[in-house]
């Protein structure tokens, strides 16, 4: 599992592509689509990220700006899509791949992926794939790309109407709203 792809592409999209840059310290930042949401975040050190595969373990040099992606194609509480974030980030909490065709996949309200750039589909079956380039999400965010870059986040193809927001605002006007 190569951290650069063969042709070079790091999985942001093509020039000409829609590609819009966040500022990403150490808060994560959500992508909010009208019934999913993406939590991303920087990983913030070096650490080996341990993949277990039904038939093998993969290990995977994590660096500080990569990035830690949590999907929740359904939605679903933040607060636990932080913790999981936060598990791989903080903690090293090795990530588990089902085999294919496993009924477990089905129950997968979220699925994580770590890697310097991320592309996500909707045509793959959740937590089957080793590979951490890419990334289950729901049809909304089919096609959108995120890729670290220095002191940011560049983002591709985010669908009209999704908001991209830093965990805190969030966290910030649902306070004021109660």
């Amino acid at each position: 599992m190569s951290k650069n792809s063969e042709n070079g592409a790091s999985g942001v999209s093509p020039a000409g592509a829609s590609v819009i840059t966040v500022p990403l310290g150490g808060e994560p930042l959500i992508i909010r689509g009208e019934r999913s949401f993406l939590l991303v975040a920087k990983a913030g050190s070096r650490f080996t990220l341990f993949i277990e595969a039904p038939d093998d373990e993969y290990c995977q040099a994590v660096d500080p700006d990569d990035l830690v992606a949590v999907s929740m194609p359904e939605g679903g509480p933040i607060e636990q899509a932080h913790l999981m974030l936060e598990l791989v980030r903080r903690y090293h909490i090795p990530l588990v791949v089902l085999p294919k065709g496993h009924p477990g996949s089905k129950r997968l309200s979220m699925v994580v992926s770590v890697a310097p750039a991320i592309l996500l589909a909707c045509d793959i079956r959740r937590g089957t794939h080793p590979e951490q380039h890419l990334l289950c999400s729901s049809a909304e965010f089919s096609g959108l790309s995120l890729a670290g870059v220095p002191g940011g986040l560049a983002i591709g193809n985010l669908p009209p109407g999704a908001k991209v927001k830093h965990l805190n605002a969030e966290k910030s006007s649902a306070d004021k709203q109660q």
